[in-house]
């Protein structure tokens, strides 16, 4: 993956909470922050 193309994932991806808060508000994105760490101590542990 190269600079410019990481950039870009990154831009599209930081936009797209923006709206995603603007529109709807944060309380799922504090949902999914927790799923996503039961996700990774998951993980971990088959680590």
């Amino acid at each position: 993956m190269t600079n410019t193309l990481a950039l870009v994932l990154a831009a599209l991806l930081l936009s797209a909470l923006a709206v995603d808060v603007a529109l709807y508000g944060s309380d799922h994105l504090v949902f999914l922050g927790k799923k996503m760490f039961e996700l990774i101590e998951w993980m971990a542990f088959w680590r």
